[in-house]
């Protein structure tokens, strides 16, 4: 057809006070007019507007009839197109509040001038109140025999057994006469009845109505009346109709009222704001609770609803959209405000209720007030940043403190490495604070955000390793009384610092090695594979290069460690940063115990700069935090006793450590013949007659190097 054509057909349509439409010769829908497009509740750029073919079949629209009435129309529309012959077929279409009408639907082909067939014009036309008057002269003359009866001026001139026997009266006599019927009628509905049938006489129109009559007996029946004029030779003569017994659906109807006032009261009693919806969201009801939270009347809310900030207006509408097309339940987060002006935060669920036929008739919301809930969230994230703060201000990091040159080539190899996510061993002796160059790397890397999870190796009974590492399952051993979360899952997508990891037994060894090549593992008693995306930092003060030589150590596990190796310098090699170090904690302790120094003991100073500390930084901060506690005056000093305790300490075992050097001496020796060999029958254990885990603590404890007595032969 020509453009022009279907767009003066389309302005034709919509000018017919009807629900007119059109369609393609295979019989697919293409337009609607505005009558029938404003019924179906259809979106103002639906394609059906324009005269859109949308490319869907005829039978596709067929969901918006009544169940009952798809299969007829299907027949009939099947007829037309066969044929090319108008058709005629009635039929209920639903509107766009899930209700139903009945439509006259007429169709005719139009064809061009070689009597092809270019569209089918469609026209429904309005018959709803005919098949209600059908349905209910059906129902009348269905029931007749139950209680028919004729009335004139003159009273009641026929009454059928049926209608005595509804209104317990004797069916041998004559009808009652007037004042007898409206004796029976419940007082309390005699004057409608008495004005029913005055106007009835005077206006001379049908009627439907509905009263209570008492029996004799005393029992109260409702009794619904229909009548109609009857007239001969175009004169009114008078009225027939019939009486049914109504009591029944009468005493379902006020049940099914008293259950929606239970209903309305159980939801204005509830603690929730509660809401009811038409399949399209459109507002029926809001319980009190919601009213009494809003300060609006029911009207009020019906006609303004609620009132949002703009960002839930946007996610609320998001969901009803979503949910529109699919019909299910959601539930959003969303502010209200109250009678007082102020915005309180609700958990919102929306919950659909359908028919027989699977179609949404409302959809019910409950409002739930988590207002505390969310302030709480609010409060525990600001004490998160808080406590994050802290932890910025007492970093870990920032105690690295010092100028010297050993350590600023430490922290420069830190600031390179921290950026990868290669894997760390750092080395060095105990106290000199490899947990903070670990920390230093973490907080360096783009992992700093995520957890940092620190794990002393020496310090987990071998048998609970696994489990603290890599978590357990609920009763995988004795003990095991629910599911528990491993080091490595919590540190996910952050890092673990495995301290003294050379304390690992070595079962624990090679499923350390697998985590390092395959990213996953099990818990204990488990069977799933679980995948982490976690560096790993490992520190220890063994060697842990001679214990993989010597086999106590995984050599494999060793390599995948050390692939970025840093060795934290002793305190005693940058004496020139004990100073600044002095300086740092005194300002640290004085400020927790409230006190001020104006300066430090020159001598004091001095004996703190040639003391080897032993101990490293650790022992260093301990002596100045117990120092800061019993110092009196504005100067800072240091018990020197404490310090030459451990002198005099040294001077008195000089006979043990004269013992110790022998002791020494003898284990070179027997390493030396073993080829830097431990165990096995030519290793070093065996020509001293001590147990291997002896030998082993003795070299610990000598601080002796066993590679540097290993052979070649020996290695292989």
């Amino acid at each position: 057809m020509d453009e022009a054509i279907e767009t003066q057909l389309r302005a034709t349509l919509n000018m017919i006070p009807a629900y007119t439409w059109y369609a393609v010769p295979s019989g697919a829908l293409t337009f609607v007019n505005e009558r029938c497009a404003n019924y179906l509740g259809l979106a103002e750029d639906h394609p059906l507007r324009f005269g859109a073919d949308t490319g869907a079949a005829w039978d596709s629209h067929l969901p918006l009839l009544h169940p009952d009435d798809r299969e007829e129309t299907r027949r009939v529309w099947s007829e037309c197109l066969r044929t090319g012959s108008p058709g005629e077929v009635s039929f209920r279409v639903r509107n766009a509040e899930g209700n139903y009408r009945w439509f006259l639907s007429r169709t005719e082909p139009l064809r061009g001038n070689n009597g092809t067939v270019l569209y089918w014009i469609g026209i429904n036309l309005d018959i709803d109140e005919r098949k209600q008057a059908e349905f209910y002269l059906e129902e009348g003359q269905r029931l007749a025999h139950l209680g028919s009866w004729m009335f004139t001026p003159a009273g009641f001139q026929h009454w059928s057994p049926e209608l005595f026997a509804i209104h317990g009266l004797n069916p041998g006599g004559p009808p009652p006469s007037t004042p007898d019927y409206i004796a029976l009628v419940h007082p309390d509905d005699r004057e409608f009845v008495t004005q029913q049938i005055q106007s009835m006489l005077t206006e001379l129109r049908g009627f439907d109505f509905t009263k209570r009559i008492v029996r004799p007996d005393g029992s109260i029946r409702h009794v619904r009346c229909v009548g109609t004029p009857a007239a001969n030779g175009g004169t009114v003569q008078g009225f027939v109709g019939t009486g049914i017994d109504v009591t029944e659906h009468e005493e379902l109807t006020k049940a099914l009222r008293k259950s929606e006032m239970e209903l309305r009261q159980t939801l204005d009693f509830a603690p929730q704001l509660i809401g009811v919806f038409g399949p399209r969201f459109e507002p029926l009801y809001a319980n009190r609770t919601s009213l009494e939270y809003l300060g609006v009347t029911l009207d009020e809310w019906l006609e303004r609803g609620v009132d949002m900030p703009p960002a839930d207006v946007e996610a609320v509408n998001a969901e009803v959209r979503r949910s529109l097309a699919t019909g299910s339940p959601f539930e959003v987060e969303k502010r209200l405000r109250g009678s007082d002006g102020t915005y309180r935060w609700f958990l919102a669920r929306y919950n659909p209720v359908r028919d027989d036929d699977g179609n949404v008739v409302r959809w019910y919301l409950a409002c739930t007030d988590i207002e505390d809930r969310k302030r709480a969230e609010e409060r525990l994230q600001q004490e998160n940043v808080a406590l994050r703060e802290e932890i910025d201000n007492a970093s870990m990091f920032e105690e690295i403190v010092g100028v010297s040159t050993a350590l600023t080539s430490v922290l420069s190899r830190v600031s390179k490495v921290a950026a990868s996510n290669s894997t760390v061993l750092i080395t060095g002796e105990t106290g000199t604070g490899k947990e903070l160059v670990a920390r230093a790397i973490h907080r360096r890397s783009p992992r700093a955000s995520k957890p940092f999870v620190a794990v002393n190796c020496a310090a987990i009974p071998r048998d609970l390793v696994a489990s603290e590492l890599f978590g357990h399952e609920k009763g995988s051993f004795t003990g095991a009384l629910q599911r528990r979360i491993g080091r490595f899952e919590l540190a996910d997508g952050g890092t673990i610092f495995l301290d003294e990891v050379g304390e690992l037994p070595s079962d624990m060894q090679a499923a350390l090695l697998r985590v390092l090549q395959e990213r996953e593992f099990e818990r204990v008693g488990g069977r799933e594979q679980i995948r982490v995306d976690v560096r790993i930092i490992a520190a220890t003060n063994r060697d842990l290069a001679a214990a993989a030589a010597e086999g106590v150590f995984r050599e494999d596990l060793f390599y995948r460690l050390n692939v970025f190796p840093v060795q934290v310098p002793a305190l005693r090699e940058r004496s020139e940063d004990i100073p600044i170090l002095v300086e740092y904690f005194i300002g640290r302790y004085a400020r927790k115990a409230g006190k001020s120094f104006k300066r430090v003991s020159r001598r004091t100073l001095d004996r703190l700069t040639s003391y080897p500390w032993p101990g490293n930084v650790r022992e260093l901060q301990n002596v100045i935090e117990r120092s800061v506690i019993v110092s009196d005056s504005d100067e800072f000093t240091v018990d020197e006793s404490w310090l030459s305790a451990t002198h005099r300490a040294d001077r008195r075992l000089g006979l043990s450590a004269a013992l110790a050097a022998h002791e020494k001496e003898i284990v070179e020796d027997a390493l030396r013949a073993s080829g830097g060999r431990v165990f096995g029958p030519s290793g070093a254990a065996a020509r001293l007659g001590i147990p291997r885990s002896t030998l082993e603590s003795k070299i610990r404890a000598l601080k002796i190097n066993k590679s540097r007595f290993r052979t070649k032969q020996s290695k292989h």
